[in-house]
């Protein structure tokens, strides 16, 4: 702070910031930016508790633990507050325009369309892959070819529809010859895939192959013993299982695949959340 209101105690400053803070989110609220509507079922903001952790944080750093001081400690290190990211349909219509004609890696070369997601934009259940193949290079969305039918065979046996759904990929353009994407090629599409997710704000997710569950986990443990098991990110659970494709070349794998989504559907359950009452169909 430049000191130049004239006066040394550390609550103006406090008050002063807290000011600006209430100022801009006055302004995000009239613009529609401020978050999902009162009443939803969507995660909150900042809990009582976490509210006291930071006004106890700003008072061990050697300021005033006022009732502005949990306010205060949203703020960046230059006094601007965090970027609020629209959630729901919004945040994906902002990923996908910030994703614009993407040139980002080698891949933008050989497409025919960019593959982004598709599916129910307040989807409590996510599917996340690797990346497009034919089909859905000429089409321009996810899973819609022999891997696509067979996932929405998966989709169906828990109990759901397609459009009840989110489905994505790590990478949004189509590899050459559908070899695996390469290390350049994930790190340039990582963000905007991370972009989706918390504009989902999802329950669950799927990860269906390595290279899904590797990218978010940041664990190279092979599939075949990260499957079964659920890992968390960002808060949120995520169970990796077998890629339809794979499933397609070794149909042995299905019963573990079906386990492994009976257990998100259980997690689901325990969530108070499911297909809205329709009954699973059973293994695909």
């Amino acid at each position: 702070m430049s000191g130049d209101s004239g006066s040394d105690d550390p609550r103006d400053e406090l008050r002063a910031l807290a000011g600006r803070f209430r100022a801009n989110l006055a302004l995000r609220e009239r613009s529609g930016l401020a978050g999902v509507p009162a009443g939803s079922s969507r995660r909150r903001g900042p809990s009582a508790v976490q509210a006291r952790d930071a006004v106890a944080a700003v008072a061990v750093a050697g300021r005033p633990a006022s009732a502005d001081a949990a306010t205060v400690a949203v703020f960046t290190s230059d006094d601007q507050p965090a970027p609020v990211r629209p959630a729901g349909l919004a945040g994906l219509q902002l990923t996908r325009e910030e994703l614009g004609d993407c040139q980002r890696c080698k891949l933008a070369k050989g497409r025919t369309n960019l593959v982004f997601g598709v599916g129910n934009p307040e989807a409590h259940l996510v599917f996340v892959g690797e990346g497009p193949g034919a089909d859905e290079d000429a089409q321009g969305e996810p899973f819609v070819g022999k891997a696509g039918q067979l996932l929405n065979k998966m989709i169906e046996a828990m109990g759901y529809q397609r459009q009840d759904v989110y489905i994505c990929n790590v990478v949004k353009c189509r590899p050459p010859g559908n070899r695996n994407p390469e290390p350049d090629e994930i790190e340039a599409c990582e963000p905007f895939l991370k972009k989706q997710l918390a504009a989902l704000q999802p329950r669950v997710i799927v990860t269906l192959g390595k290279f899904a569950a590797q990218c978010l986990l940041r664990d190279d443990t092979p599939i075949s013993r990260l499957r079964g098991n659920f890992r968390t990110y960002e808060g949120v659970q995520l169970m990796p299982t077998f890629h339809p494709a794979y499933l397609l070349r070794d149909p042995s794998k299905k019963k573990e695949t079906w386990e492994d989504l009976k257990a998100v559907m259980a997690a689901l359950r325990r969530l108070g959340l499911g297909p809205g009452g329709t009954e699973p169909a059973g293994a695909p």
